[in-house]
């Protein structure tokens, strides 16, 4: 049972099953999913759907942070790569036609996966720390992304394109097949290669591994790349979903959720190991938190605070010395009181 108890999903799971309770309580029909022309619609569907830009903005701050770094810049690679999808599509004379789509995914993608070349450039080659290089472009992203849809908020009408966020395949809202094959793609790469092992030990020590053989500033370059491309795509997902490319409102503190996430899950801040698996559930709870918080009906400038207290009660169960402290202390209020044989009665 202790063992049971120490492995790192327990938590995590527990906590996402405890609000999907605490939901079923207080609205029995949040379980409910209805059938209208062959698509699935309930509150568990619209939680998978809502959550597919953070499952992929996740995904790669997983990685990140396994080699010991972090992404600050998630959220404006978001607005960047929707500035350049739609200003494509809205150049073009015909909106609708899926080779304009697919030719402003793949551009709006490009420019993603260059900004994370540009991240993991100054990270693994000029030695910059993580925090201060990611910020940098957390800083001038939105200015970029203003320049690119000349400082309005662009918007389009292409069917093609709105299907990404708001169509549905089998049932399911089409972006949730998105998250998963990304999910199945990092988790394959990961797992079923050398790959995942080779980041973990670049993240326990960077300068151990590197006399070991193992090319650490390519490892830490690759998951900057992989961080950049996946918010590009978070990023069409995030432009699909309202039809416009807001520079300012697109991703906006989504780094932080990423980052809740992949701790969440048990993933440390120190580097290292990490787990795919946890950071899915991670995003799970954090989207099934909002939308409890929607439902509760707290105000916007209360929620923040309602969030950090139960994101601070998961972190602290996942604690072991928090858990060691509260067995310990309760051992020692369960233990008697007994007098030591030699121990003098004073009279």
């Amino acid at each position: 049972m202790k063992k049971f108890l120490a492995h790192r999903l327990v938590w995590p799971i527990a906590a996402l099953l405890a609000l999907i309770a605490v939901n079923t309580i207080s609205r029995p029909s949040f379980l409910s999913v209805t059938v209208q022309n062959g698509q699935l619609y309930g509150s568990l569907i619209d939680i998978l759907r809502n959550s597919a830009p953070l499952m992929l903005v996740a995904l790669g701050m997983t990685l990140v942070i396994a080699t010991r770094g972090i992404d600050l810049s998630v959220g404006a690679i978001m607005a960047v790569s929707g500035a350049v999808a739609l200003t494509v599509i809205e150049a073009s004379p015909d909106p609708g036609n899926l080779g304009v789509v697919f030719t402003a995914i793949a551009a709006a993608v490009g420019v993603a996966l260059l900004l994370g070349v540009w991240n993991g450039f100054l990270v693994s080659v000029l030695g910059i720390q993580p925090i201060i290089a990611t910020l940098v472009l957390m800083l001038a992203g939105r200015g970029v992304a203003l320049l690119i849809t000349g400082g309005f908020i662009t918007t389009i009408n292409s069917d093609p394109y709105k299907f990404i966020a708001g169509g549905y395949v089998l049932g399911l809202p089409f972006a949730f097949y998105v998250s998963i094959v990304a999910v199945l793609v990092i988790g394959v790469l990961e797992r079923r290669t050398a790959l995942g092992m080779l980041t973990e030990a670049v993240g326990i020590n960077p300068e151990a591994s590197r006399l070991a053989g193992v090319r650490s500033r390519g490892i830490i370059w690759g998951a900057y790349i992989a961080s950049g491309a996946l918010a590009g795509m978070a990023g069409i997902l995030y432009s699909s979903n309202i039809m416009a490319a807001d520079a300012n409102a697109a991703g906006l503190y989504i780094e932080l959720d990423a980052i809740l996430a992949v701790v969440l899950g048990g993933t440390s801040l120190a580097g290292g190991k990490f787990s795919l698996a946890g950071t899915v559930v991670g995003v799970f709870t954090i989207q099934t938190l909002k939308s409890t918080i929607t439902f509760l009906g707290v105000p916007p400038a209360v929620s923040p605070v309602f969030m950090a207290v139960a994101v601070l009660i998961v972190v602290l169960l996942q604690s072991r010395r928090f858990r060691a402290y509260f067995h310990t202390a309760g051992r020692s209020a369960a233990r008697p009181l007994t007098r030591r044989p030699d121990a003098k009665v004073l009279s």
